[in-house]
């Protein structure tokens, strides 16, 4: 098991944080940890890493205790915090170096010079951090974070206040790099962890309110599904109501209609009945999908 987290409780005051939260994540695993702002996921990161004690439970990483075992623990986990703290006095190449003699790489200059052209500075190495991008920086982050082979990869908002091709860039970073390590993320973006994410995990008011893989998650706790029919020609709103399990049937345009129906059901065959008395033909049948922001919403709001 790469992380194990067991009742752990966080509070700041009368403020609790995180409240009880239990989860495991195995090796090789890319979890998604969702939650509004103030939710507690950076906190249950710090935790992790080493940065905060929890005021109760217990967390390990890859079975070294995070508060007993606390520098052993650094050893093995890669950290990209949401303010990415970098010298930005100092050349990127210059920066990899002093981060590489604090981990006592013994090979530090062809670790450095693998892990700029891992991620993509070869051109920016000779620059001082100040005078790049933010996409650049982030870059930096996750070289700083990865230059240590860690086994857990923790990336808090990585891609926050990019633009969309910055994005696009450091996500594909992500998923290449973190192929064969564990990787937890924290992101707003639900289009990145569905693109990167095969686990996701909830947190909302401290409390883990959603756990599953991305593929299921969408599919969990819900009572009706929406398929969209498209006919090839008029039919009464009345004859579509009437199919056993409908719930609404909403005209869309011409002969499109949108019916939600009892998610236990299979309407298909009854759609294609009902065409068939009809002498109508089926021009396309589609279930829709909910989105994993439809998810959040539901799971999150008060």
């Amino acid at each position: 098991m790469s992380i194990l987290v067991e009742n752990i409780t966080k509070e700041y005051g009368i403020q609790k944080a995180l409240n009880g939260v239990s989860f495991e994540i195995k090796t090789g695993d890319v979890v998604g940890f969702l939650g509004p702002n103030g939710a507690g996921k950076s906190t249950m990161m710090k935790i992790l890493t080493g940065f905060i004690p929890p005021t109760e439970g217990k967390a390990s990483i890859v079975g070294l205790d995070v508060e007993e075992q606390s520098l052993l623990v650094r050893e093995k986990v890669g950290y990209l915090p949401e303010h990415n703290p970098l010298y930005l006095d100092m050349y990127v190449k210059e920066y990899l170096h002093f981060v590489a003699d604090i981990f006592g790489i013994k090979n530090k200059k062809a670790r450095v010079e693998d892990m700029i052209a891992q991620v993509g500075l070869t051109r920016e190495q000779k620059k001082k951090i100040g005078a790049l991008s933010k996409g650049y920086r982030q870059r930096v982050g996750l070289a700083q974070a990865l230059i240590h082979d860690p086994e857990v990869l923790i990336l808090d908002e990585p891609t926050s206040g990019l633009d969309p091709n910055q994005i696009i860039e450091i996500r594909d970073l992500i998923k290449r790099v973190g192929a064969s390590k564990t990787v937890m993320l924290s992101t707003h973006i639900m289009q990145e962890v569905e693109a990167i994410c095969n686990r996701v995990i909830i947190i909302n008011k401290g409390n883990i309110v959603a756990d599953n893989q991305v593929d299921e998650i969408v599919e969990e706790g819900i009572d009706t599904a929406v398929l969209s029919v498209e006919f090839s020609g008029a039919i009464a709103e009345k004859d579509l109501l009437s199919l056993e399990g409908i719930v609404t049937a909403k005209h869309l345009k011409d002969h499109q209609w949108l019916l939600e129906y009892k998610a236990s059901m299979d309407l298909r065959k009854s759609v294609f009945d009902l065409a068939v008395k009809k002498d109508l033909a089926v021009l396309g049948l589609n279930k829709e999908k909910r989105s994993l922001e439809e998810v959040f919403k539901d799971v999150t709001k008060d």
